[in-house]
């Protein structure tokens, strides 16, 4: 089999934890370039990874490397624009680590560009390759659980000293928001079909950063009447970090850590989640393979792509919509 031939720009934390160790196990891939404005570490990688060529400006690899085939974007937040801009514009299909831009207007100017020049982009959101998103998600959608009117989610924990940039309004765009709360908006969205939003009421602390917000509690209104509220913080004093997302339909209800599916038969209530042993560090991590195996897929054209470049538009919609609401004290109404 031709392995499909890829690059990597920005070599922190994500891509040296996850993309590299995965995509360097798959026997259809070929990482051709990684590129990272530090020179020795994108050496330091290279070489660790047995890649032929490294860089530390990516316009150079671009030009230099015409048998990429996809682009994995794993930059500060700050970088994201110019660099798929620029990858799109040299025939790059994409995969760009969450969020896709800082803003809506940055989101828009990637998407018109990949329109623009017929090239693909996937945005990562890995919880909903979860092995249990999923089979909650096939429940969703065989109406299992009735009609889904609310879903409640949220991710509480604490800052990684890893990623200082996130604090950094001018790199990261926003905080706990920007890192947390949109990938849990996007599961519970994801998990209700993507119901038409009317209205964003959020509240926003920033306790322990200054310039960006540290913990974030949102709750959305859809047209369709439904609901969804989302929490997410680096600073809520809990004695252990948190991830959950909760989906209830007229017929059942679904959770995700702990992982159940309630059904209502027979006047009971029965779990019909099939039984997994998974840790929830083995569920992380498979939800990173399927998503980097999903990607390498669609660059093969063997699917569509999941997680798409105009789904990411939407979420940061939403996502301004939230720091509107926190601003003024008012709900957001959308058009």
């Amino acid at each position: 089999m031709e392995r499909t031939r890829v690059g990597i720009v920005g070599l922190g934390t994500i891509a040296q934890t996850i993309h590299l160790p995965i995509l360097t196990r798959l026997q259809d891939v070929e990482i051709l370039a990684v590129c990272d404005m530090d020179r020795a570490k994108a050496e330091f990688v290279a070489k660790k990874y047995n890649i032929r060529r490294s860089y530390s400006d990516y316009e150079e690899m671009l030009s230099r490397e015409g048998e990429i085939v996809g682009l994995d974007i794993c930059t500060s937040t700050n970088a994201h624009r110019d660099v798929a801009i620029a990858a799109l514009e040299a025939g790059k299909d994409l995969l760009v680590e969450k969020p896709l831009a800082r803003t809506q207007k940055e989101a828009i100017e990637i998407i018109q560009a990949a329109k623009r020049i017929g090239r693909k982009i996937m945005v990562g959101m890995n919880n909903r390759f979860r092995p249990d998103s999923m089979i909650l998600k096939s429940f969703i959608e065989e109406k299992e659980l009735g009609k889904v009117y609310y879903a409640k989610a949220g991710w509480l924990r604490k800052l990684e000293a890893a990623n200082p940039w996130l604090t950094r309004k001018e790199k990261s765009g926003g905080g706990v928001v920007l890192d947390l709360g949109i990938v849990m908006f996007d599961l519970a969205f994801w998990m209700m079909g993507y119901p038409e939003v009317k209205e964003v009421i959020a509240a926003n602390y920033s306790h322990n950063t200054k310039g960006v917000e540290d913990s974030s509690v949102v709750f959305i209104k859809m047209k369709n009447g439904s609901t969804i509220t989302i929490e997410s913080s680096w600073s809520f004093e809990a004695e252990q970090d948190f991830f959950y997302c909760d989906v209830f339909g007229t017929d059942g209800s679904g959770s995700l850590n702990p992982f159940r599916i309630l059904k209502k038969m027979h006047g009971n209530l029965v779990n019909v989640a099939p039984v997994s042993h998974d840790t929830p560090q083995a569920l992380y991590r498979k939800s990173y393979e399927n998503e980097l195996r999903h990607w390498i897929g669609a660059l093969r054209d063997l699917h569509p792509v999941i997680s798409t470049g105009e789904e990411a538009v939407h979420r940061m919609k939403i996502v301004d919509a939230i720091y509107a609401s926190a601003r003024t004290g008012k709900s957001a109404r959308l058009q």
